[in-house]
């Protein structure tokens, strides 16, 4: 059998949730399932406000405009990430700031960020990579501490917490994915955690494409008119219909991705005595939701070689992320805080293997064909 490195998982119930939205007779957003899935987030987070969007990179691209940066201004982040994390504040005019990454858990290294910090710095962006937390603690210190905005890109850590708090909810504001690749998925869909009620207002408007339109509908306002920017960041009807059928099940599908997860993790613990690889490092006060599993190879060669060795058994493993310092777009329109050199390595021994619900019964060859490619 061929192994993708990605399977989407329904829970069995997508299709009908689908159909009752479409016999409702309301397709577009912001109908009882987009209600049903908002009030889930906020109760599951805790998160003052939960808005549904149609994608992680329209939540962080809403936080950006709360966030009122512009030309000017930057904007602190960690290089190893997707595009989205910085293309949400390129698009306002701000200059990401690019700072290197932990060994451990490849976040952000927060001890860094004091010295990045310049009088136009505006805001933080940590990223919660593979859904362990950063050291939010310190990050939030050091915000306080310099009346800055801290933009959570909670994008794989739906479920995941730092000293029991859920991830997305630490910071002002939060954004979270739903993508295909996710665990909690809709296809395409994201949303954004509103930790802050004073951004509540104008979030509401920024959604609705700069209108007041949720104010009209609960009856503040006698009309609705275009107040301020914003664009169309909701998702349809259909989306959160199907959605809503992953979170009644996020604890099912969490508990059998961490199964998995855990038996990766038994079984490449020798090759690591071994020197032959490095496993995933989850702080002890982190609880991860088994959003990925990846190794750390000795070297560039090694991984192209192993990579090409899996998909010769027809296993599909891949890489991320070509490193956003030294990426075109990166070199015109951010600059990396000096050097860079854990992301610079990361990035080229890292590979992520297969996980998804319906692996468990091909797991084991799966880890028997890692182990003969490792030797």
């Amino acid at each position: 059998m061929k192994i993708p490195f990605n399977k989407p998982h329904m829970t069995g119930k997508e299709l009908w949730y689908i159909s009752q939205a479409h016999a409702a007779g309301h397709l577009a957003g912001d109908g009882e399932f987009t209600r049903r899935c908002s009030e889930w987030l906020e109760m599951r987070t805790g998160s003052k406000k939960a808005l549904l969007t149609h994608s992680c990179t329209a939540g962080l691209e809403m936080a950006a405009l709360l966030s009122q940066v512009g030309p000017g201004d930057e904007v602190i982040m960690p290089s190893f990430t997707f595009v989205s994390t910085a293309n949400a504040f390129v698009l306002r005019g701000a200059k990401p700031v690019f700072v290197d990454v932990r060994r451990d858990t490849l976040n952000i290294d927060e001890t860094l960020i004091r010295d990045a910090i310049t009088p136009k710095t505006k805001a933080i962006v940590p990223v919660h990579y593979a859904g362990v937390g950063c050291e939010m603690d310190e990050i939030m210190a050091i915000a306080r501490e310099h009346d800055l905005l801290v933009v959570e890109d909670a994008a794989q850590a739906l479920m995941s917490t730092y000293r029991r708090r859920p991830l997305g909810t630490i910071g002002h504001l939060g954004a979270l994915s739903f993508h295909e690749t996710k665990n909690v998925i809709s296809g395409e869909g994201g949303a954004l955690l509103i930790n802050d009620h004073a951004f509540t207002p104008r979030a509401e408007i920024v959604r609705e494409k700069g209108t007041n339109r949720s104010q009209f509908f609960r009856g503040q306002v006698d009309k609705y008119t275009w107040v301020d920017v914003g664009s169309s960041f909701l998702p349809g009807e259909l989306i959160a219909a199907f959605l809503w059928a992953q979170m009644e099940e996020a604890g099912q599908i969490t508990a059998r991705r961490l199964a998995l997860w855990n038996r990766y993790h038994e079984a490449f613990a020798s090759a690591e005595a071994a020197g032959k690889l490095r496993r995933p490092i989850v702080p002890a006060h982190c609880e991860h939701n088994a959003h990925m599993y990846y190794l750390l190879l000795p070297n560039l060669a090694a991984r192209t070689a192993f990579i090409e060795q899996m998909r010769s058994a027809d296993i599909h493993c891949v890489f991320h992320y070509v490193p956003l310092h030294s990426s075109p777009a990166g070199l015109a329109h951010g600059r990396a805080d000096g050097p860079l050199p854990v992301t610079d390595d990361v990035s080229d021994r890292l590979v992520r293997l297969p996980l998804w619900l319906g692996l468990e019964q091909h797991q084991h060859g799966v880890i028997e064909t890692i182990l003969r490619a490792l030797n």
